[in-house]
């Protein structure tokens, strides 16, 4: 038994199923390991993409998602999508390959420091320095990516203690004389480290997965903020990712939800919480909804840009939050109530204690209600407008038309994601992923690996930008050897808009910001996927429903949609 078995052996009792990785010479006995154990080893064509897979099974599953990259650049190329998984706050391990004990800082292959560039983006860092630590690294590193606020962790795995010691034994030259005294006393040197190295590595072995306790909220506060929600004339809800974060809670927050009969946003990865058309869930105007509310509840949502840093409520109204996170808790505006507990949770007790409401709110809610009516009229009247290419809102609306009960959608970063975020439904809980409060662009192909991984038989539709699915295309080979039938959507309008928009508005200049009308889609059929395109609006539902059909075959496709342009974003640059 090897140390990259160990490590395999602690990934199974955690329930982990599937390893991402790009490979490399440092990290192969942890491969060969997993595949051993039976886990399931998917290899990507970049170090992102493993740790973005990782990030997405960890969001849908609850388990800890891992990636294992080689060292050196394997390790830098990670960095992005460690920080959006640190900003997502998902449980994500990574390992990374090292450089053998005995050669830190002698100028070895791959040898940097790797310690002071990971820690600034992870909860925590591990560093075994002997075989029989790996076991205990491990499942610490597991638990503390998943206590308190979720997030990522990283564990340093020196290539000696992942191969198997006669091998360590034989790269260290101990099996050879000569070299006269300097000799012998390097080699003395080498077999007492290598003995220390290995010595009781058979006495750990891998434990049940370590679960802390999830912060609880106190109930006098509970019941004291059910009784501000009784008075409450216009009280709204946000409820955001982190409410969802536990998988096997989601329905009874959504229960939750229903039974308290507050008018509800959600963002992030509690979209499609209650369904694709709940009469409490309104989709537009938020910013409106928000400054005319009485009692705002955030439910696992900061005061960030994404609610004007908390100035879209109004100082009169009273703040509830509730969140794992101390810092979220208060950032940018402190709340009334704060709560800093699971906000699932706390939504599941303040249903409880909250009396029933019956039609209190009727009023209430049917202003939202005729607001988001009166959206959804504008929004079909802009998606019958026609024009040389096709209309981003029509493909959109094609693509909710088409989307199954068992859909899950990958949300890529752009000006057209972000259309489509508007008028795409989710059909349920945790059936809709996007990278979250980072703004990252490059997720797409990492997310539709973790999607199938977590969801075998789901019917999984990547959204694209053309400049999102550029960081992405490599991974259609991975998609055609892992035989992942992804139904990929690119919005081609040879430029990045949501760029281009405000820039040449207010410096009247496009440099960086135009691109090519590309045929992705031979670039997909190069790698052996389906490659199909859209010119007309009058072909989205016959291509789409083609590409459907392929991916039910169990082969990934990519459509290029040819689009025009659209002012339907106007102003949704934040800073």
């Amino acid at each position: 038994m090897h140390g990259g078995n160990r490590v395999a052996e602690v990934l199974k009792a955690q329930g982990v199923k599937t390893l991402f990785t790009l490979c490399g010479g440092h990290i192969s006995p942890i491969l060969t390991g997993a595949r051993a154990a039976g886990i399931d080893v998917m290899d990507t064509r970049h170090e992102a993409t493993a740790v973005f897979a990782a990030d997405a099974m960890a969001r849908l599953t609850g388990i800890p998602g891992v990636a294992a990259v080689t060292a050196g650049p394997g390790l830098t190329n990670t960095i992005t999508a460690l920080k959006n998984a640190q900003l997502a706050q998902s449980p994500v391990v990574v390992l990374g390959g090292a450089t053998a004990t005995v050669l830190k800082g002698r100028g070895a292959l791959q040898d940097i420091d790797q310690v002071p560039l990971m820690a600034p983006h992870v909860k925590d860092v591990f560093q075994p320095g002997k075989v029989r630590e790996l076991v205990p690294s491990l499942e610490r590193a597991f638990a503390a990516a998943k206590s308190g606020v979720p997030g990522p962790v990283f564990v340093e795995c020196p290539v000696d203690l992942l191969y198997p010691e006669a091998v360590v034994r034989e790269w260290y030259g101990l099996g050879h004389g000569g070299g006269g005294l300097s000799g012998w006393m390097q080699r003395m040197y080498l077999r007492r480290h290598v003995s220390r190295m290995f010595r009781d590595a058979d006495r750990q072995h891998a434990g049940p997965a370590m679960v802390e306790p999830i912060p609880t909220p106190e109930s006098a506060r509970v019941l004291a903020i059910a009784q501000k929600l009784k008075a409450a004339k216009r009280p709204l809800m946000v409820v955001g990712s982190q409410a969802v974060c536990e998988p096997d809670r989601v329905a009874a927050v959504a229960e939750a939800v229903d039974r308290l009969g507050v008018p509800v946003y959600l963002s992030g990865m509690a979209r499609g919480l209650l369904g694709s058309r709940h009469p409490l869930h309104f989709r537009h105007r938020r910013r409106e909804a928000i400054k005319a509310a009485d009692l705002v509840i955030l439910a696992g949502v900061p005061c960030d840009f994404r609610l004007d840093y908390g100035r879209q409520i109004r100082r009169a109204a009273t703040l509830v939050s509730a969140n794992r996170s101390r810092h979220d808790l208060k950032l940018n505006r402190k709340p009334d109530y704060g709560i800093q507990a699971d906000p699932g949770v706390f939504l599941v007790d303040l249903a409880r204690a909250a009396p029933a409401t019956g039609g209190a709110w009727s009023d209430w809610r049917e202003t939202l209600g005729s607001r988001d009516r009166e959206r959804e009229s504008e929004i079909e009247v802009q998606a019958s407008e026609s024009g040389e290419h096709v209309n981003p809102l029509a493909l959109c609306r094609g693509v909710d038309r088409l989307l199954g009960e068992n859909s899950i959608v990958i949300a890529d970063g752009g000006d057209f994601v972000g259309t489509a975020s508007y008028i795409v439904r989710p059909r349920g809980p945790l059936r809709w992923l996007d990278p979250g409060a980072f703004g990252t662009l490059g997720v797409g192909a990492g997310f539709i690996l973790g999607a199938a991984a977590s969801f075998p038989g789901a019917q999984i539709w990547g959204i694209f930008g053309d400049g999102s699915v550029g960081y992405s295309l490599a991974d259609f080979d991975t998609f055609v050897r892992h035989r992942i039938p992804v139904i990929a959507i690119v919005g081609n309008d040879a430029c990045w808009s949501q760029i281009a928009r405000e820039q040449v508005k207010l410096l009247d200049d496009d440099t960086g910001v135009m691109l090519a009308r590309t045929d992705y889609h031979r670039v997909a059929a190069g790698f052996g996927a389906g490659g199909l395109v859209i010119h007309s609006d009058e072909e989205i539902d016959d291509v789409l429903g083609q590409a459907r059909d392929i991916a039910a075959g169990g082969h990934p496709v990519l459509v290029n949609v040819i689009l025009d342009r659209s002012d339907f974003r106007e102003g949704s640059l934040s800073i």
